[in-house]
């Protein structure tokens, strides 16, 4: 087991782990993404790291991506905005519903959005900077996407990242690899569960 030293304080970000996301009757589990999911055991890493957290007081953050009824306001300006729309991830209904594994406890915050970074249309700075946090690990769905986007923007924002591999999940390994060996090899720490329970835990 390697050794991962997290500068602290520090804080846990959980994006879209929704039933649309990785359920295996989500919208998406025809594209993949259910089985990348379980492939990766996601939902239990998570519950892994949340149960680190939660005992060590690291506070812990839930995001959501939502898609409103009105039609056009997601926007049709790149593909992926395209793709969620209109019939996935409705607000209100079971598809954008965090999964029943991972439900927040009740003094974790839930911050809705409809972008693909959490830090673009959400108070998550400003939720972090009062709690001066300086290292944020992210967890979650789809590493390719969503996670990618934020921790790009985290890093930008001058947190320092660790991204949990064995805890995300995309459409397909392919996705995932080019994301984590590539795309964000300057951007974070890239961890496993196991080391990262073993640093929130010490």
């Amino acid at each position: 087991m390697t050794t991962l030293d997290i500068t602290t304080p520090a804080a846990v970000l959980v994006i879209d782990m929704q039933n649309d996301t990785v359920g295996a009757e989500g919208a998406y589990a025809s594209f993949g993404a259910a089985a990348h999911a379980e492939s990766q055991h996601v939902v239990a890493h998570i519950g892994a790291v949340l149960e680190a957290a939660r005992t060590a007081g690291v506070p812990v953050f839930h995001s959501r991506i939502l898609v409103h009824p009105l039609a056009g306001v997601g926007g049709s300006n790149a593909p992926v905005f395209r793709m969620l729309a209109p019939d996935t991830f409705k607000v209100g209904s079971w598809g954008a519903q965090i999964v029943d594994e991972l439900t927040p406890a009740a003094e974790e915050i839930v911050l809705d959005r409809t972008r693909m970074s959490v830090f673009n249309g959400t108070e998550i700075d400003a939720l972090l900077r009062n709690l001066g946090v300086r290292t944020l690990i992210v967890v979650g769905a789809w590493t390719n996407m969503a996670v990618e986007h934020t921790v790009r923007d985290a890093a930008d924002h001058g947190y320092e990242v660790t991204i949990v591999s064995d805890a995300t999940s995309s459409l397909s390994e392919d996705w995932q690899r080019g994301a984590l060996d590539y795309a964000l090899t300057n951007i974070a720490t890239v961890a496993v569960t196991a080391d990262v329970v073993e640093a929130i835990s010490a």
